[in-house]
């Protein structure tokens, strides 16, 4: 089995060396590359650079780490922002540009590497009190109102942080059926990841004191 991939974008140099030893001496992870700033990263990629999930640091020398998501997404890669920044604007901003998963740099190596695993398996990395951030504030009307019984089910599950193999596993369905029930779920809903669906399923818990 290949290991996987890790590229990371950090511009401390003790920080970013740590990562790299602790990661490098986990079985099953690879640290492709590790870099200082944007321009680095993309001169990696531009060199022939693969990797299947991107550590990144928020504030870079260069500009601001989430302007590389897309970018990244578009290589096939699943990306974690590892920053100091918890206010809640913040972390709203980095799940509409699309992140997989999000902590902070505060956390330890086993966290980072649950993470890591997490966003393999297609599923949102969020630990507790950043979903509880998230769950915050209000939606006008009822958005989940569009969606089918199964689809709920799904987007509930969505939110309890489980992968598209286990939700299937839970609701006797395929793969490809839940991928299939989640395209169309965002869809109606019109998002483009599934971090969004499960923030606003907290929110509607929230507000029917489900959560």
């Amino acid at each position: 089995m290949n290991p996987i991939r890790v590229i990371i974008l950090d511009d401390h140099p003790l920080l970013r060396l740590g990562l790299k030893r602790a990661l490098e001496g986990e079985e099953g992870i690879a640290v492709a590359a590790d870099c200082a700033d944007i321009a680095s990263l993309r001169a990696w990629l531009e060199g022939g650079g693969q990797a299947d999930v991107a550590i990144v640091d928020r504030s870079l020398p260069d500009g601001d780490g989430l302007d590389l998501v897309p970018e990244l997404k578009a290589r096939g890669m699943k990306v974690i922002i590892l920053t100091v920044e918890d206010a809640d604007e913040e972390i709203r901003a980095a799940i509409d540009t699309g992140v997989d998963g999000y902590l902070l740099k505060s956390s330890d190596t086993d966290q980072i590497l649950h993470a890591i695993g997490i966003v393999m398996q297609d599923a949102g990395a969020f630990p507790p009190h950043v979903l509880q951030k998230i769950a915050r504030g209000d939606t006008g009307g009822d958005p989940l109102s569009k969606l089918s019984q199964r689809e709920m089910e799904i987007a509930e599950l969505v939110a309890q942080g489980y992968s598209n193999k286990v939700i299937g596993a839970k609701l006797n369905l395929s793969d490809n059926t839940v991928r299939n029930h989640l395209a169309n779920i965002m869809q109606k809903l019109g998002f483009h990841n599934r971090v969004q669906v499960a923030t606003l399923v907290l929110q509607h818990l929230k507000r029917h004191k489900r959560l």
